[in-house]
Formats: C-alpha cells, sequence, structure tokens
C-alpha cells in the first residue's frame, strides 16, 4: 500500500530546504490501478526508486515565496551537468556494432555518397528520442507502463511480445559484436562461443555498477564512449580520407539505384525499438516536481540538449568509420564482403601496423561498442518487461531473466553460426529484418500517446510537431518495407512458406492499422474519418 500523503511543513527550516533544491518532490501517485497493483514488497513499480533519483540541487537561493514555479529558471551549466547522463545512455544504441556494420558497408560500397543521410538519418533519430524523453519527463512514467495503461491487455501483451522479440535480436548482433572483438584482441585463441559467454557477464556488471548509483553507470558509459570516440578517430587519422569529398558527402544530397540498399540500411538503424522504451525510463532518474510546469519544461530543455550533444558524437563516431572504409575499400574487390568478422584483417592489410596495429585498434573499438550497447540492452530489457507485465521483482533477479532471455538464443547461434564469414552475414540479415519489423511497435504508439492531452496536459506536442514527426514515422516505416520486400522477394522460396509471409503480412498490417486507430490525436482522427468515408462508399 502506497503511504499516506504526508501534510506540507511550512516551517521556516521546511522552506531553507526546499530553497536549496529545485527537484526535491517526489513524483505524484497514479490512482491507476494498474499502476498500483498489489505487490509483494507494498511499493509501486517505478524506472528509479525514490532513493536512486539525482537531486538537481538550486544554487540560486531564492526565499521560496518568490520562487515562481511556472516559468523556466535560467540556463545554468551547473543544472545542465546534473542533466547529463541519460542522452549519453540512449545514443550507445546508433553505436552498436550492427551500426558500425551499416557504417563500414556504406563507406566500401557507395563511398562518401551517403554521408549526407547518415546525417539527416541522426536527426531524426534525435527527433524521435527527444518525444522519447518528454513522455517520460512530463508524465513520470515509461513508455512500456503508459501502454500497459492505454491499450486492451492482449494488445499491450502483443506489443511486449513485439519489444523482446526486437531487443533479443538486437542483444544477438551486439553479443556476437562483442565476441568478434574479443576473438581479434585474444588473436583467435577465444572462439567465437568464449566472447558470448565472456559478454553475457555484463547483466552482473550492470548489477555492480546500479549499487553504486547511477551517475558511477553513466560515468562507465562514458568511459566506452570516449574509448570508441579515440579507437574510431585514430583510425580516421591514419586513413587520411580525402576532405574535399568528405565535405561533398556532407552537404550534397546523391543517390543511385547500386547504393539504395546501403542507403535503406542507414536510415533503417536510427530507430531502434528498445531505444524508444529505454529513454523514456532514463530520463527519470532525475527527481522531478510534475506539479511545477516549470520545472518539468527546465528538464525538457535540459535533456534536448545533452541528447544533441551525445548524438553529435555518436555520429562524429559512425562518420570515421564510413570515410575509413570508403577510403580503403571503395571500388575495391573486397567491398562487397566486408563484414564485421573480416574488416579487421582488411584493414591491417589496407593500412599496415603503424605504431600500434590498425587491426587491434579497431578490436578496441568494436568491443567497447558491443559491451556499451548489451549493457544498455540489459538495461531497457529491464524496463520493457517490468513495464508492460507489472513486475515486481528484485533488480538481480529482473536482470538475470532479462539477460538469460538474449542470452540463451545467442550462445545457439553463435554455436550454429561459427562455421563461415557467410553464415555469420546471412544471419546479421536476418536479424535486420526482424528488428525492422519491430519499429512500428515502437513508434506508433509513442506518437499517439505523446499527442494525447489527457497523457501529457500541457506538453503534449502541437499539430506541426505531430505532422512532422509523423511524416519521419512514416518514411523510416516505408524504408524498412522496402528492405523487407526487397529481403523477402529474393529469400522467401515454395507455396507454403509464400502463404505463410502473405498471412502473417496481414496480420502484421491490421495491427498496426489497429494501433494508428486506437491511439487519438489527429492523425488517428483523419484515419477513422478516411476508414468511415470508404465504409460509406463500400455500402452505396
Amino acid at each position: 500500500m502506497s503511504s499516506p500523503p504526508q501534510q506540507e511543513n511550512t516551517s521556516p527550516d521546511s522552506k531553507d530546504e526546499e530553497s536549496r533544491h529545485l527537484l526535491t518532490a517526489p513524483l505524484p501517485q497514479s490512482t491507476s490501478p494498474l499502476i498500483n497493483g498489489d505487490a509483494d514488497d507494498g511499493e509501486e513499480e517505478f524506472a528509479y526508486g525514490s532513493g536512486e533519483k539525482i537531486h538537481v540541487v538550486e544554487f540560486d537561493s531564492v526565499p521560496i515565496d518568490g520562487v515562481d514555479y511556472s516559468t523556466v529558471p535560467p540556463f545554468s551549466w551547473k543544472k545542465l551537468w546534473q542533466f547529463t547522463g541519460p542522452g549519453f545512455l540512449m545514443s550507445i544504441a546508433f553505436l552498436d556494432p550492427g551500426n558500425l556494420e551499416g557504417d563500414l558497408q556504406a563507406g566500401a560500397i557507395a563511398g562518401y555518397s551517403l554521408l549526407w543521410l547518415l546525417l539527416w538519418a541522426t536527426v531524426m533519430g534525435l527527433m524521435i528520442q527527444l518525444l522519447s524523453a518528454r513522455i517520460g519527463v512530463a508524465t513520470g512514467r515509461h513508455l512500456a507502463e503508459l501502454c500497459r495503461e492505454e491499450y486492451p491487455r492482449w494488445a499491450g501483451l502483443l506489443l511486449w511480445f513485439m519489444a523482446e522479440v526486437a531487443l533479443i535480436g538486437a542483444d544477438i548482433q551486439e553479443v556476437i559484436g562483442s565476441a568478434i572483438a574479443i576473438k581479434i584482441l585474444s588473436r583467435g585463441v577465444l572462439p567465437l562461443w568464449a566472447g558470448v559467454l565472456i559478454t553475457a557477464s555484463d547483466c552482473f556488471l550492470l548489477l555492480v555498477l546500479e549499487n553504486y548509483g547511477i551517475r558511477k553507470l553513466e560515468a562507465v558509459f562514458a568511459v566506452l564512449i570516449s574509448t570508441m570516440a579515440l579507437s574510431f578517430a585514430w583510425m580516421f587519422g591514419d586513413a587520411k580520407p580525402n576532405g574535399k569529398e568528405l565535405l561533398a558527402g556532407l552537404l550534397i544530397p546523391k543517390l543511385s539505384s547500386r547504393t539504395v540498399r546501403q542507403a535503406v540500411g542507414v536510415v533503417g538503424c536510427v530507430i531502434m525499438p528498445h531505444n524508444v522504451f529505454l529513454h523514456s525510463a532514463l530520463v527519470q532518474s532525475r527527481e522531478i516536481d510534475l506539479k511545477k510546469k516549470g520545472q518539468v519544461q527546465e528538464a525538457l530543455n535540459y535533456y534536448s540538449i545533452e541528447s544533441s550533444f551525445a548524438l553529435l558524437i555518436s555520429f562524429m563516431i559512425n562518420l570515421f568509420v564510413t570515410t575509413v572504409f570508403a577510403k580503403g575499400f571503395y571500388g575495391s574487390e573486397q567491398a562487397g564482403s566486408l563484414g564485421l568478422v573480416n574488416a579487421g584483417q582488411f584493414l591491417q592489410d589496407k593500412y599496415g601496423g603503424g605504431l600500434f596495429p590498425i587491426l587491434y585498434i579497431w578490436g578496441i573499438g568494436l568491443l567497447a561498442a558491443g559491451q556499451s550497447s548489451t549493457i544498455t540492452g540489459t538495461y531497457a530489457g529491464q524496463f520493457i518487461m517490468g513495464g508492460f507485465l507489472d513486475l515486481r521483482l528484485k533488480k538481480w533477479l529482473r536482470a538475470l531473466i532479462t539477460r538469460s532471455c538474449a542470452i540463451v538464443p545467442t550462445i545457439i547461434v553463435a554455436l550454429i553460426f561459427n562455421r563461415s564469414e557467410s553464415s555469420l552475414d546471412i544471419l546479421n540479415e536476418w536479424l535486420n529484418v526482424l528488428q525492422s519489423i519491430q519499429i512500428p511497435f515502437a513508434l506508433i504508439p509513442l506518437l499517439t500517446l505523446v499527442s494525447k492531452e489527457d497523457i501529457m496536459g500541457t506538453f503534449k506536442i502541437g499539430p506541426t510537431l505531430e505532422r512532422v514527426v509523423w511524416t519521419i514515422a512514416v518514411l523510416v516505416m516505408v524504408i524498412n518495407g522496402y528492405l523487407l520486400l526487397d529481403f523477402f522477394v529474393s529469400e522467401v522460396n515454395g507455396l507454403l512458406f509464400a502463404f505463410l509471409v502473405c498471412a502473417g503480412t496481414a496480420g502484421y498490417i491490421a495491427f498496426i492499422l489497429y494501433l494508428i486507430s486506437h491511439g487519438g490525436g489527429n492523425v488517428a482522427n483523419w484515419f477513422n474519418l478516411l476508414r468511415t468515408k470508404g465504409y460509406s462508399y463500400a455500402g452505396q
């Protein structure tokens, strides 16, 4: 049971204490039975407990009677530093081994010509992630919890299943990426399956780090991102790419029929379904009083700044990888056969040893990318499972369950596909398709819920922004639809398999249309109007 509300203390000492902290009030308790369900420990399920949240201190000591909490206080570098962290954890999904493989293939096959698309894809990804942060800050609940509340139980369970499938697919790529890096750095002594087992231990590393507080966890990720940045920047310096061609690739849009598949991959990598759920939970690690609109807006402003900076760094890292492979392999015979497994050796053959062999620089960067993304995957899994299923489990047990859900199939996959590089490439193609299928089931709930006034209050997005983000969402879904169509046309053989794919596609589209029509907002109203007109025409 929740504790009864406390009477406000209006003593001078209380006012002094409140004046020293800007964001000290606990999040308001929800009256929804879905939030306040019975639990063994009697506590409500939140992304972070009240003792885990970071207090953002009000450095300008203004008497409490003179504070207008409906307005946003002046910008403060110290406050920005205290809000810095969640955006960098979110940015890891833009740097996972799957993205790095997409970067190196885009560079090798398309040269510098897709750098402009990488830039704008990152901007689109930023807009989606800012909406995820917005819904988490403004409601005090993360996306998985809101989906459980807003959709019927069958739809909520189906969304949970889709999110778990996407997470498992991403985790397999990330774990195998780490295992490849371990194999490189051990000079082949440790096989792929051993690297998978070593990477699986990140679950326990996460639990250890969490015990020391969220800031310590964020610091570890800062070290991992710095490791990636230094490693790939070193490679960029060794490769010495052409500055004019690089700048032209960034500023001049160019796309040919030969590079369409790589372009689709670049755009498809910016939206990771589990990352949309994750960011809405991470932003709740700072204590915010939802009753004070100025504090909420201030938090949104700081999160927007730090997320933009985090994705700028991730863009630079992706740029480094793409240009290194564009410089070394564009137009070469090896361009079509490059992948994570053989990229290090190709780099070594192309650029040589130098002061520090580029093979091991690549391995260090890849290991940092894989290890950081698997830890955030475990983190996301806790929020997804806890939010959708309303689980009240100890952190160590929930982390163990979510890690096991991904690591068991990953070990099986590593053993099966460890026979050749081509088999791992086939696996990667299927995993990309698996994650592409799940994208609508993260985007549509996010965009519909962030547009609803009864959920967001005054922080719901306006009509213009709603049109912009829906345009981005439709663009991403169409591009991924092209990828799926291209893949299935080339891979689907046999009448029975074709029938199953068609039946699954029909159910898939039907569920997407249901999510849009159920969501409310301008887009849902427009869609329902079209459907009503369609019925009326059909009845005539």
